[in-house]
């Protein structure tokens, strides 16, 4: 008598991986995010791996993840996936500043975002 399974958070055909706490703005992550939206995950893992922007590297990590759960948990073909979806959300702020000239003090954010990369099987392979 043990507890029912937990439903799956995607639909057939489909998988996902989160990657939290990255040292980021939201609104950078968002521009690399943007770069693998709708393509084929080599492609997307090519672009990735030869972008300039720093975060860049730690995105293609989520990217693996994500392949990786496709293929060993859900049981898809790797050859025939998509990244169906990219998006980005905020995460916590570190409130830091620096004295400033008569007294005052200058704020400086440091933001947190997190990456949610969604990756689904098409019809035809590669």
């Amino acid at each position: 008598m043990g507890s029912e399974k937990n439903p799956r958070r995607v639909a057939d055909k489909e998988a996902m991986a989160v990657l939290r706490m990255l040292r980021t703005s939201p609104q950078k992550l968002n521009l690399v995010a943007g770069l693998i939206r709708g393509k084929k995950v080599d492609k997307a893992l090519a672009d990735l791996t030869f972008s300039k922007r720093r975060i860049a590297g730690d995105v293609k990590k989520c990217l693996q993840s994500a392949i990786a759960n496709a293929e060993n948990n859900h049981n898809l073909d790797v050859d025939s996936l998509v990244v169906a979806e990219a998006w980005v959300g905020k995460n916590l702020v570190m409130k830091r500043g620096r004295p400033r000239a008569r007294g005052r003090f200058g704020k400086i954010m440091k933001p947190f975002s997190e990456i949610t990369i969604k990756v689904r099987q098409t019809g035809e392979s590669a």
